[in-house]
């Protein structure tokens, strides 16, 4: 049965899309059976895994406001599957307001898939709105990718209000999965004073492994492709598969 893990951070441009892109791709490459449902309006972890987000029929609006069938809205890659998001996600959350247990949609239709997966990562919207209620109601866990610069812990104080809010009322199992430094640059004092910081703020909580700046990262989305297949040998790609085999481990 699947863990469902949200990869959330309110921040924007801390690494939570590229983490689900290049999670997805080197936890499958590592024999797990992954899904990753886009759950951004700006849908870029679609196009990360190579989807044409401009041409889907079936996305993760239709099964959120329109109950479609989520077997129907699976797309599969050579990266893992992908559930993908499109433009139409961004009215969602007024949508969502008149609609019978809103906060509920995407649990009720991600635990239909719980069996045919191992892992099904949510990336998440940088902001803590309706949208990303329904994934922590979905969740069993979170992921928090947090930057390795200046106000980096910055808004995580809201995070954990928010996560506590939806443990007290909404979703009693929810726990956090790990922190992930992310941009981090060993060659300045900053990055490991930050590193040094956030692992005090999450002891036991913090993956060993950080991702580092890396060129290949950046260039890789605009090729459609993860790093692990867009340069096995960067380092980029050398972080996401060593933050993957953690998952594996725990």
């Amino acid at each position: 049965m699947a863990e469902i893990i949200a990869i959330v951070n309110q921040k924007g441009g801390v690494g939570k899309t590229t983490t689900a892109v290049n999670l997805t791709a080197a936890l499958a490459m590592s024999g797990a059976r992954v899904l990753m449902c886009d759950f951004d309006p700006q849908a870029n972890a679609t196009s990360g895994l190579g989807v044409d987000k401009k041409v889907v029929a079936n996305s993760v609006y239709d099964m959120l406001i329109n109950d479609a069938l989520p077997e129907k809205c699976i797309k599969r890659t050579d990266y893992g599957d992908v559930i993908p998001a499109c433009a139409a996600l961004a009215g969602a959350t007024i949508e969502l307001i008149s609609l019978e247990k809103r906060e509920y949609r995407l649990k009720k239709q991600l635990d239909h898939l719980r069996n045919a997966y191992d892992y099904i990562l949510i990336d998440c919207p940088p902001s803590l709105e309706l949208l990303t209620l329904n994934a922590l109601c979905a969740a069993d866990s979170i992921l928090i990718p947090v930057q390795c610069e200046y106000f980096a812990l910055e808004g995580l104080s809201d995070l954990m209000s928010t996560m506590r809010a939806v443990k007290r009322s909404l979703n009693p199992k929810l726990e956090i999965f790990g922190v992930l430094l992310t941009m981090f640059d060993g060659r300045t004092n900053f990055s490991n004073q930050v590193a040094q910081e956030v692992r005090r703020h999450f002891p036991g909580k913090t993956f060993a492994t950080v991702i580092p700046r890396n060129v290949r990262l950046a260039e890789a989305p605009s090729y459609g492709l993860p790093v692990v297949t867009y340069d096995r040998s960067s380092r980029g790609a050398a972080a996401y598969m060593a933050v993957a085999q953690e998952i594996i481990r725990r």
